[in-house]
């Protein structure tokens, strides 16, 4: 009896354990199955809500630490839908406080929604004050609920993120470029660095369990940026260009100012200039890409400012020195056809020197012919015509220079792309070619950057030398040689005190037939100093003048004006004294 009550109970021991094994097993299987993740999913939505996280945009400085490009809170207004009561009063309060379309918003709500959807996102970019306002109503209709009915906004939520904003409005617009709505940044520095100021807006979880706040995903913060823009230099250009186009009658204008021995952009101006924090209106002020910043993305013919590099290749080539002569009969022919000056006269004996100064195409022709083809387009592919600086700045154009064996290249080419017709730059091309006459023969990489803060450690940007076309000795020569052209000539460019060199350029245009028109003109000046120790580079460049055919009339009083408050700004004293502390 003993034994069959041993067996009884072995038996059910046995059976109470092979059903406990069913038990665990079945446990595990409802908790690793399909419906079960389905099931704890649906127990989070009650736990928390999806929140798009926006990264806050990195900073844009001027070099001085002015604020040039920073953010202001906005929000993301959705609808956690378990809460929501009312779709309808939703869509009127978003209509009345926020401007939003009533349908759209309902749709959303509910035909468009996702059965399984649990937050709905309806504005991202909401200003603060209409959220104050949404939030007011919120509390109360809850107050009044009651009375009002299904009046309700429960399930409206609130998130705050930054969006790009602009303090000093269209203050260096050209080389800032703008931000949209989805964190792009297009033209100019926020095009071109747009990857290290902007992070990735990512869509996370978020727990409303305030005793879960170490969950919140953390998201990267983009790369702060300081400019060599000198802010107080920007805005006093950007002032001498409107106030010279004014004057002028110019339909468009270039201003830059850079430092020949860095290569560092103080300021750059082009018209016509927009407020960046409204720049829904880009489309509307812009005809083209190329109209946002002409100094980059607009290539013309300078004229006779590319008569310096001329002289810069015949004098370093060896073939003439300052004091060189010729006869100047008032033409030369070249390739079968005929250049003349522009005033279509005879000079008769002059130096290198006279011909700089009286800006003779004649001279300029006879230097060119007498290098050669070889000789002149390798010096002028040595100063980088016809090729991008790598200036750091969205939609640079190349420019061009014909060459021999082009399909469209002459011989008379070689004679007139010696004094700057027939051949294409940017402004910043040609300020960088120049930069090799004012730096001892080294051409330097314009940059608009000074350098970059990452985890509050600042980088640098370095001097970058692109090329030594000449050598120093050249250099200082024609530095030597155009500033004396200027004080001979008593140039209105001149400025008491300093000696500068520089040089005029007046380009008629070409029109849609290939024709130049002698009413419609580029009038240039670019000029540097102080010429024994440049510290500044000014290009200046009016798009049709009615004012004056010439660049001596229109554009070197703007140079002379601007300079005269640039020096101050800068602290350069006068040559005099300058030299004297140099002295000492």
């Amino acid at each position: 009896m003993k034994k069959q009550y041993q067996v009884r109970a072995l038996t059910f021991a046995g059976l109470l354990f092979f059903l406990s094994v069913l038990i665990v097993l079945r446990i595990i299987v409802i908790q690793t199955s399909k419906e079960a993740e389905q099931f704890r999913m649906r127990g989070d939505e009650f736990e928390g809500q999806f929140q798009t996280l926006f990264p806050q945009r990195g900073q844009i400085y001027d070099r001085n630490g002015h604020l040039l490009a920073g953010n202001k809170t906005v929000y993301e207004v959705g609808v956690t839908l378990s809460d929501m009561r009312n779709a309808k009063s939703i869509a009127q309060a978003l209509q009345d406080v926020a401007g939003m379309d009533y349908q759209t918003t309902l749709n959303a709500l509910t035909t468009d929604a996702p059965a399984n959807r649990v937050y709905q996102v309806l504005n991202q970019f909401v200003p603060v004050d209409q959220v104050k306002r949404l939030k007011q109503l919120k509390l109360d209709y809850a107050d009044q609920y009651a009375k009002l009915g299904d009046a309700s906004l429960a399930g409206l939520v609130f998130n705050p993120h930054t969006m790009r904003s602009y303090p000093e409005n269209s203050l260096a617009s050209n080389v800032l470029g703008y931000v949209t709505l989805n964190n792009h940044g297009y033209n100019g520095v926020e095009e071109k660095y747009n990857d290290l100021l902007a992070g990735e807006p990512i869509t996370v979880w978020v727990p409303l369990d305030p005793n879960r706040a170490d969950e919140m995903p953390k998201t990267p913060v983009g790369v702060d940026l300081i400019l060599t823009i000198d802010r107080e230099i920007q805005s006093m250009v950007e002032g001498e260009l409107n106030k010279g186009l004014t004057d002028t009658g110019s339909a468009a204008g270039t201003i830059v100012v850079m430092n020949p021995q860095t290569g560092e952009i103080l300021a750059m101006a082009s018209t016509p200039q927009m407020d960046l924090n409204d720049f829904l209106n880009a489309g509307s002020i812009y005809k083209s890409a190329g109209e946002f910043n002409r100094a980059v993305s607009t290539q013309y013919e300078p004229g006779s400012v590319f008569k310096i590099l001329t002289m810069a290749a015949a004098i370093d080539s060896g073939l003439v020195t300052p004091q060189t002569t010729y006869l100047d009969t008032g033409f030369y022919e070249i390739g079968g056809a005929y250049v003349y000056n522009w005033d279509n006269g005879a000079w008769g004996p002059q130096d290198m020197i006279g011909c700089l100064e009286h800006s003779l195409n004649v001279c300029m022709a006879r230097l060119a012919d007498l290098m050669g083809e070889k000789t002149f387009y390798t010096y002028m592919q040595r100063f980088g015509i016809g090729q991008p600086t790598g200036i750091d700045l969205a939609a640079e154009f190349r420019g061009r220079l014909k060459i021999p064996g082009d399909d469209d290249w002459y011989k008379v080419d070689l004679g007139t792309n010696s004094f700057g017709q027939g051949v294409a730059v940017s402004p910043i091309q040609m300020m960088t070619a120049a930069s090799a006459l004012a730096n001892d023969g080294k051409m330097v990489a314009p940059h608009v950057l000074y350098g970059m803060v990452s985890n509050g450690i600042q980088n640098n940007t370095a001097i970058h030398t692109i090329g030594s076309p000449i050598s120093a000795q050249t250099a200082r020569t024609v530095s030597d040689m155009m500033a004396t052209a200027m004080q001979d000539g008593k140039s209105v460019a001149n400025v008491d005190g300093y000696r500068i060199a520089g040089k005029t350029g007046t380009a008629q245009i070409p029109g849609p037939n290939g024709q130049y028109d002698p009413k419609l003109t580029n009038a240039t000046f670019i000029g540097w100093g102080p010429v024994d120790d440049p510290k500044f580079m000014v290009y200046v460049w009016l798009e049709r003048p009615q004012k004056s055919d010439w660049a001596s009339y229109v554009a070197s009083p703007i140079f002379h004006s601007l300079v005269e408050k640039l020096v101050v700004l800068m602290g350069i004293p006068k040559d005099e004294f300058r030299q004297k502390l140099i002295g000492q």
